[in-house]
C-alpha cells in the first residue's frame, strides 16, 4: 500500500495519493478537479482558492492534522497583503501536500461554475466557455537559438498550460511584438477552442496579467427588435442587456416584405446588411459602456435569428426564401470572426457562432428556443410558442419534437393598431373592463396604479398616456368579448347593441374609446374594427400553425404551454386563451419562460456542448411548413372566431363565460345577451 498522502477533494468527491511536496493544484488537474487558474500557479490571479479541511472524517476514515499542508508561504503572504484571503483560505498553488487532507473547492474557484436560470426553469448551466485566458512568461530571443516570437509564445503555452499547438489569428500577429515587450515578455493570451479537441487559437493578448475578465454576447436578432445580453466568460452572469430596434424595419415590418424589398430593388439585400451591422455596432458600443468593460474584452458572440434575418445578417440574399422550396444557403451552424462578419466594434478577432437554422422557415431562434426548453426532454406534451413578428412554433416530449413558423405579423406588438406603439412608458400594457357598466380601467407602463385608483393621474403626468402596446391590445380585444362588445366573430356592436356609448360610429363598424385625452391635448385611444381583424389575422396565424402540430402528432390537446419571447413574458394568459391564441389547457400549465431565444444564445455562449448538442438536435426535429399544407388555412379560417369556431374551451368555460351573441344578425338587440351553453 502506497504511503503517499491521501489527498480527497469536495464537492467531486474525487480523491488520489500524490508525493509529500506536490501542490494542490498540480493534484487537482491530475484528478480532473474543477480548479481555476489563469495565472499558471505564479500565484497572481489567486482564482485558484481552496479551504483545506482538520480533524476527523469517519466518512472518509480519515484524521486531519493541522500540519497536512504546508505552511503559509511568502506569496500568500504578498497576496494576503496586497488583496486579502477569506478566513481559512489557502491558494492551490502554493500550498503543497504533506499529509492526508480534505480539500473543499469552492464555487468561485470552479472553472465550471453553476448558473440556475430562474426565470426560465431551474436548470443548471455548467460553464465551459470557448474562450479563456491563460498567463504566461515567454521565453526572450536569442540570436543564437533564432526562433519567432509567436513560436515562443505556443512553446510557452505548451510548457506552462499543456496546450501542445496553438494557432494566432493573422491581424493579431501584427501586433504580438509590442504587446511582449511592454509586458516584459509576461503576457495574457485568450484561448479559443471552439470544441473539444479542436486546435486553439489566439485571439487576444495583453501585456502583463489581464484583469478584468473576458466576455461575450448573446443577441437575439429579431425582426423587430434586437436584444442583446453581455455576459462574463468567466461566471455566465449577465452583466448588462439592453435592445434596440431593428432599422431594417424601415424596409418592411415583415419578413417577406423585406425579402420582396431585395427581390425589388437591386442591392437592396446589402442595404439591408449594413443597416442591421449599423444597429449592431452601436449596440455593442453602448451596452459595454453601460457595463464599464472595454470592447477589446468581448472576445465572443452567439447569434440567434430567424432564416431571413440570418442570411441578412451574413450578407446573403434572402430572395430563395421568398419562394418555394425555400431554400437556405446554409442551414448548419456557422463560425466566423468579427471582421468577416463585419463588425466594427468588436475586436477583429472576436469570435461569431450562428446557432443552426431548422429549415427554410424555422431558423437559430427557434433552434434556441429548443435548447433552452428542452422540449424533447419533457414527460408531458409542451408546446413552446415563441411570440413575434414571426412566430416559431415547437411540440414536443420524448418521443418526437416538431416546429413550424407562423407569419402572426407585426400587431401582437402593437404596429398595426390605431392607437398602437412600442412598449414604452405611457403606453397601456393591461386592461380591464366591468362587464356591467362597460367602463374600462388600466395601467401603462412605468407606472403600478390602475387609472382608477388615487394619485394614477399625478404618477403618470410625466409620460402621460400615449397609446396601447402589443399586451395591451391582447388585453383590450379579450376584454371586449367577455363585456359583451364584441361577439364571437370580431364584430364590435353599436351603443344600442352594447349599452354604452364607448361603442361610436366609425364609418361603416364601431370602435370602443378606451381613453380620450383630445380636450387637455392629449391622444384619443380606441379599438377599431381594423385593430380587431388585425388580432384575429395574427392569432389565426399562430393557433393554425400550433394546430398543423398537433395534427402532426395525432392528437387535439396538449398537456401545457409555455410562452417565449420578451413579448410573451407579458401576455395574460387568460387574456391569450380567450382571445384564442393558444390551445385550451388548464390556466396554471401555461408558463412564460421570457426571452427563451436569448436564454439559448446566452447557454451557447457559456457551454460549447451545448453547440454540439444544439447541432444535433435541430437535425432530429420534425419540420412543418405551414406556407405549403393546405391544412393551414383551413385552421386559419376556424380560428377567425373568437376564441375558436369549433375547437372546445373546456378549461377556459371554467374560468369565465363568454356571451353568446351577433351583432351582425340585421336587428338591434338593444344589448341584451344570451349565455353560452355550458
Amino acid at each position: 500500500m502506497s504511503s503517499d498522502p491521501l489527498v480527497i477533494f469536495t464537492p467531486s468527491g474525487k480523491r488520489g495519493r500524490f508525493p509529500v511536496g506536490t501542490p494542490v493544484l498540480t493534484a487537482a488537474r491530475q484528478l480532473g478537479v474543477d480548479l481555476d487558474s489563469v495565472c499558471g500557479g505564479r500565484g497572481i490571479c489567486s482564482k485558484c482558492q481552496i479551504t483545506p479541511s482538520y480533524g476527523e472524517f469517519p466518512k472518509h476514515g480519515l484524521t486531519v492534522a493541522e500540519d497536512a499542508l504546508s505552511n503559509w508561504n511568502a506569496v500568500e503572504e504578498r497576496y494576503q497583503q496586497k488583496r486579502g484571503l477569506k478566513a481559512g483560505r489557502r491558494l492551490g498553488c502554493q500550498a503543497t501536500i504533506q499529509r492526508d487532507i480534505v480539500i473543499d473547492v469552492p464555487p468561485e474557484s470552479q472553472v465550471h461554475r453553476q448558473v440556475v436560470r430562474k426565470a426560465a426553469s431551474a436548470r443548471v448551466i455548467e460553464m465551459d466557455p470557448a474562450t479563456r485566458p491563460h498567463y504566461i512568461t515567454v521565453d526572450e530571443p536569442d540570436m543564437h537559438e533564432p526562433t519567432g516570437d509567436l513560436e515562443r509564445v505556443c512553446r510557452a503555452l505548451a510548457a506552462q498550460w499543456d496546450v501542445p499547438r496553438a494557432t494566432m489569428a493573422p491581424g493579431l500577429l501584427r501586433r504580438l511584438q509590442p504587446i511582449l515587450r511592454k509586458g516584459n515578455w509576461a503576457i495574457t493570451v485568450a484561448l479559443n477552442t471552439p470544441q473539444e479537441g479542436a486546435v486553439p487559437q489566439i485571439v487576444a493578448a495583453w501585456p502583463g496579467l489581464k484583469e478584468g475578465g473576458l466576455y461575450g454576447l448573446a443577441i437575439d436578432l429579431g425582426s423587430t427588435t434586437i436584444a442583446a445580453h453581455l455576459t462574463s466568460l468567466e461566471t455566465g452572469a449577465v452583466v448588462a442587456s439592453s435592445g434596440i430596434m431593428n432599422p431594417q424595419i424601415r424596409f418592411g415590418e415583415d419578413l417577406m416584405s423585406r425579402v420582396s424589398y431585395s427581390m425589388m430593388n437591386p442591392g437592396g439585400a446589402v442595404e439591408m446588411t449594413r443597416a442591421v451591422l449599423e444597429a449592431l455596432d452601436t449596440l455593442i458600443t453602448d451596452i459595454a459602456k453601460e457595463a464599464g468593460v472595454g470592447l477589446d474584452a468581448v472576445l465572443e458572440a452567439v447569434f440567434v435569428c430567424n432564416p431571413v434575418m440570418h442570411h441578412l445578417l451574413l450578407g446573403i440574399d434572402p430572395v430563395e426564401l421568398g419562394q418555394a422550396p425555400f431554400a437556405l444557403a446554409t442551414s448548419d451552424a456557422m463560425s466566423l470572426d468579427a471582421l468577416a462578419l463585419g463588425l466594427t466594434a468588436l475586436p477583429a478577432e472576436a469570435q461569431i457562432y450562428l446557432l443552426p437554422c431548422i429549415a427554410g422557415h424555422v431558423g437559430a431562434d427557434a433552434a434556441a428556443v429548443a435548447l433552452s426548453e428542452q422540449p424533447g426532454k419533457s414527460e408531458d406534451l409542451v408546446l413552446v410558442v415563441d411570440v413575434g413578428t414571426n412566430a416559431e412554433i415547437l411540440l414536443g416530449d420524448t418521443r418526437r419534437v416538431l416546429a413550424c413558423s407562423s407569419p402572426t405579423g407585426p400587431a401582437f406588438e402593437g404596429a398595426q393598431i390605431s392607437s398602437g406603439q412600442r412598449a414604452a412608458p405611457g403606453a397601456i400594457e393591461a386592461i380591464r373592463i366591468n362587464p356591467e357598466n362597460k367602463e374600462p380601467r388600466f395601467r401603462v407602463i412605468g407606472c403600478d396604479l390602475w387609472s382608477h385608483e388615487d394619485g394614477f393621474a399625478e404618477a403618470t403626468a410625466a409620460s402621460g398616456i400615449t397609446g396601447i402596446c402589443g399586451s395591451g391590445i391582447i388585453e383590450a380585444v379579450a376584454e371586449m368579448r367577455i363585456a359583451g362588445l364584441m361577439d364571437g366573430s370580431g364584430l364590435i356592436g353599436s351603443e344600442a347593441q352594447t349599452g354604452t356609448n364607448r361603442c361610436v360610429p366609425n364609418g361603416r363598424t364601431h370602435e370602443y374609446v378606451i381613453f380620450d385625452g383630445s380636450a387637455e391635448g392629449g391622444p384619443r385611444i380606441t379599438v377599431t374594427q381594423g385593430d380587431i381583424r388585425a388580432i384575429q389575422l395574427a392569432k389565426s396565424a399562430l393557433y393554425a400553425g400550433a394546430r398543423l402540430l398537433m395534427d402532426e402528432i395525432g392528437t387535439d390537446t396538449v398537456d401545457r404551454v409555455v410562452l417565449a419571447g420578451a413579448f410573451g413574458a407579458h401576455i395574460s394568459p387568460l387574456h391569450a386563451m380567450v382571445l384564442g391564441m393558444i390551445p385550451d389547457v388548464p390556466l396554471d400549465k401555461v408558463t412564460s419562460a421570457g426571452n427563451a431565444a436569448g436564454t439559448g444564445a446566452r447557454i451557447a455562449l457559456c457551454n460549447r456542448a451545448a453547440r454540439s448538442e444544439i447541432e444535433k438536435t435541430v437535425k432530429a426535429i420534425t419540420k412543418v411548413e405551414t406556407a405549403i399544407e393546405p391544412r393551414f388555412q383551413e385552421h386559419f379560417v376556424a380560428a377567425n372566431a373568437i376564441p375558436h369556431k369549433t375547437d372546445p374551451f373546456p378549461h377556459l368555460a371554467t374560468l369565465t363565460t363568454l356571451p353568446d351573441l351577433s351583432f351582425n344578425s340585421g336587428k338591434d338587440d338593444g344589448g341584451t345577451r344570451r349565455r353560452r351553453r355550458r
